[in-house]
């Protein structure tokens, strides 16, 4: 390992995200492909939408793709679909971002929550049956971090209760369960292209991916005021459309994703080796799983301590997420209470988030990992 304090000596700065540098990698790429809308004069719905949306199916091995406004609106038009509302259940983890919750409110749905398990973050699917109830009309596993849940028992518990299963694959993109890419396991795969994401536009965007025809036909009259032709709507619908602009965007970043997600799975493993025989709490990938580490998070009890002495020194880190579903006062009103779902609770206080993209050097990662270590050292 490069010696730390000649490093810090140095003035290095380590950001836990830094988008600039994939925009100056793709700059030609991208530059084209912007110009190409802009020449066009076509910017809602048009030929590099529908090309993104194959293009983004036959990736995943699905039949359909719908390109959507947001990953959250991803998700509430995914429940939308399915006919999910007023008096419904759907089945979540409390540990997910806000947005996972906001998209149950908006289909008018209750959300109950399962705690996850200690180290791949996901739902805990030995909980879930419990909480099943004669309300309950799906299920939402959430990839949690790039890390697949166990969609072998969602399934079987989704049929044996004639549940629908929509997946939250917005951290996910390209990860796998036995092989399989998730997202294509349930009814529909939810998929978010915030700009941080493994696969990022540049502003909001997200996309819905299904092998039910049926469901494929609703979702395109729901993101598009419900209309079946222009101003012709059979159903309520949504304005929540993909922009073509960054469809042109993703169809360039696509190309990438695969190499991308090889460089982050270096990455992890290096940061795996590095701090193996630390203190610290690292990220863990099932057999079954292909993790493809949107984020690395670790987890240490002296977390707070370990960021502000990171962030001295030039790394940037984030916790994902500093506040449980259940503690965030937008949802006290799902009744829950401290101690309610403990591994969630504990994880909140402990967690990190480590810079962790393609564009990471050695030096840079080797930089991070020496701090922790050093940190560990000090009686802070």
């Amino acid at each position: 390992m490069r010696n730390i304090k000649s490093i810090i000596g140095n003035n290095m700065k380590i950001p836990v995200f830094d988008l600039k540098r994939q925009y100056e990698y793709l700059k030609t790429e991208l530059d084209s492909a912007f110009t190409n809308v802009f020449e066009s004069g076509n910017f809602v719905l048009g030929e590099n939408v529908r090309l993104f949306e194959e293009e983004f199916a036959n990736y995943l091995g699905a039949g359909f793709a719908v390109g959507v406004g947001s990953g959250t609106e991803a998700l509430h038009l995914a429940l939308k679909a399915c006919d999910i509302g007023l008096g419904d259940e759907v089945i979540t983890v409390p540990n997910t971002a806000v947005p996972t919750i906001s998209a149950i409110s908006s289909a008018g749905a209750r959300t109950v929550l399962v705690d996850v398990t200690p180290d791949t973050y996901t739902i805990d699917t030995k909980k879930i049956e419990k909480k099943i109830t004669n309300k309950t009309k799906a299920i939402i596993p959430v990839h949690f971090y790039g890390h697949p849940a166990e969609m072998e028992q969602i399934m079987k518990l989704a049929e044996a209760h004639n549940l629908r299963i929509v997946e939250d694959a917005c951290q996910a993109h390209g990860a796998q369960y036995n092989g399989k890419n998730v997202g294509t396991y349930g009814d529909m795969g939810c998929f978010s292209f915030y700009p941080t994401k493994n696969l990022g536009a540049y502003g909001d965007g997200g996309i819905v991916v299904t092998n039910n025809e049926e469901l494929y036909n609703r979702l395109i009259m729901l993101r598009n005021y419900g209309e079946v032709k222009k101003f012709t709507s059979k159903i309520e619908g949504f304005n929540s459309r993909l922009d073509e602009i960054q469809a042109a965007a993703l169809r360039v970043k696509l190309k990438h994703l695969d190499t991308w997600t090889n460089r982050r799975r270096e990455i992890a493993t290096l940061y795996q080796q590095l701090l193996f025989n630390s203190n610290v709490q690292l990220p863990c990938e099932r057999q079954w799983a292909k993790h493809v580490y949107h984020l690395f998070v670790i987890r240490t009890n002296r977390r707070d301590a370990l960021k502000d002495y990171l962030q001295e020194r030039g790394v940037g880190t984030h916790i994902h997420y500093p506040i449980p579903i259940h503690f965030q006062e937008a949802y006290e009103k799902l009744g829950y209470k401290a101690g309610d779902f403990p591994i969630s609770e504990r994880n909140a206080g402990e967690i990190l988030s480590l810079p962790i993209y393609p564009e990471l050097t050695t030096e840079e990662i080797e930089t991070v990992a020496g701090l922790i270590t050093e940190f560990q050292n000090t009686d802070l």
